[in-house]
């Protein structure tokens, strides 16, 4: 393995802990934040930094079979018909934001997750993306990015989402090997990917992504090394390696996964040793957290500059900018506020229907929350800490506010994961491959490791 980061701190720090794709995160999200406290964040907006552009998270539910291993908000369905009715909530909740946002916004990131995106068929792609020309103003040069199952697509497809103004893709692969798709009932040929990304980057796509899990049923070490290998030949721009979480109490369709077929904690440790190893050993840079970009990626020419940012989505390279989300379960930031919409179709479809935006959570940020929010996001983003720009921004001092904070973080130093300087503190190689569990030290609704089950494990 690379000795980045030795066996034992992986083992230490393998420990449930939040991705920090927010601050606070969203299990923090009360209902007492409504849809009157959004519609002032959004008038607030329109008053005062319109020429910010926005990003636009848009999310599709629709899947004609469920994967076993899926935590997503999703709705398993052959009845494409249901898609129609979906655009017109989502054509009508666009329609109620812009009468109190205002139109012609400029957009500089768009992304459609789901679910599966391409359950849509081409012509209802092609009528959500002219919805959202007519209210948003998309910049050149944005992200334009869309999520898909290769099994749902076509070289033809591709052309069409490529002709509709996508510039980035995310192929959902997750194993190549035959035994661990037929496990998680997620089968698709290597071929078919191998296909459809040589007919992606004929194309022209700027981007393609490859999602991987490690730790599902019926992989092994040995199986996982051959996935590596293919994947490395199909050279992807960038890769999202996850840690598969088993939570069958809280998702549903996880029930059907055998225990017994998962692998044990050392052959999934060994998993993502393997994996460090081969995708760096092929070029590959480690941007954080999940992710692996080739150098000459936008992702990882962020990095080096110190332009990475992190949104609902993950890593970006975008400018830390306020999320319009869009259907059902999506979450949205405006402002020092956080903002999610119905998890149900029926009652999403049915606050739309009575004229009002279907917010039903959300969170109004204290400044302390805003504080906070900066320091893990410098150390997600930046990796690295100046007590400076945060005491100047916050109006703080440092030492005496972090206090609690700093004691943890030597003892942190003295494993190798930070270095703490007279100004600052710098993540070190092997502190970047556990920056959540770096960022965790500051996050002050961390309380005890009971609280913590409900998040996926770092490792």
């Amino acid at each position: 393995m690379s000795q980045a980061i030795p066996d034992d701190l992986l083992r230490h720090f393998d420990v449930p802990g939040p991705r920090y794709t927010s601050y606070p995160t969203a299990d923090r999200f009360i209902e007492a934040f409504t849809e009157t406290d959004y519609i002032q964040a959004l008038e607030q907006r329109r008053a005062g930094s319109m020429a910010l552009p926005l990003s636009l998270y848009v999310h599709i539910p629709f899947c004609e079979s469920v994967c076993y291993y899926c935590a997503c908000n999703k709705v398993i369905t052959r009845h494409h018909e249901r898609a129609a009715q979906y655009l017109r909530h989502l054509t009508r909740e666009v329609e109620l934001q812009m009468a109190h946002f205002g139109q012609g916004h400029a957009v500089s990131q768009v992304h459609l997750g789901g679910g599966t995106p391409t359950f849509l068929s081409d012509a209802e792609l092609d009528e959500l993306m002219a919805m959202l020309r007519r209210h948003f103003t998309l910049t050149p040069g944005g992200e334009y990015s869309i999520e898909v199952d290769p099994r749902t697509v076509t070289e033809e497809r591709l052309r069409l989402l490529f002709r509709m103004g996508f510039n980035r893709l995310s192929f959902g692969v997750q194993d190549f090997d035959p035994a661990v798709q037929k496990a998680v009932h997620r089968v698709q040929p290597a071929e078919q990917v191998f296909t459809l990304v040589e007919a992606a980057r004929r194309i022209g796509f700027e981007s393609i992504n490859v999602d991987l899990i490690y730790g599902l049923p019926q992989q092994t070490p040995t199986s996982f090394a051959r996935t590596l290998a293919q994947v490395n030949e199909l050279r992807p721009d960038r890769i999202a390696l996850y840690a598969y979480a088993h939570l069958p109490s809280r998702f549903k369709p996880q029930r059907r996964i055998a225990a017994a077929e998962l692998p044990s904690p050392g052959n999934k440790l060994s998993m993502l040793s393997a994996s460090l190893d081969s995708l760096m050993g092929a070029g590959y840079v480690y941007v954080g957290m999940d992710h692996f970009a080739l150098p000459t990626d936008a992702l990882a020419v962020a990095k080096r500059q110190g332009r990475l940012h992190r949104n609902f989505q993950g890593y970006s390279t975008q400018p830390d900018c306020d999320l319009i989300g869009l259907g059902v379960s999506a979450i949205g930031r405006i402002g020092a506020t956080y903002s999610q919409n119905a998890k149900t179709l029926a009652e999403y479809g049915d606050l739309l229907d009575q004229g009002r935006l279907p917010i039903v959570r959300g969170l109004a940020l204290t400044r302390d929350d805003l504080l906070r929010r900066a320091v893990i996001m410098s150390l997600m983003c930046q990796g690295e800490l100046q007590f400076e720009s945060i005491e100047l921004g916050h109006l703080i001092d440092f030492k005496r506010y972090f206090a609690r904070e700093l004691v943890v973080l030597h003892t942190m130093a003295e494993q190798g994961l930070v270095r703490l300087l007279d100004g600052g503190v710098q993540v070190t190689e092997a502190g970047w491959f556990l920056v959540r569990a770096i960022a965790m030290v500051f996050d002050k609704n961390l309380q005890a490791d009971r609280e913590r089950a409900r998040f996926s494990r770092i490792i």
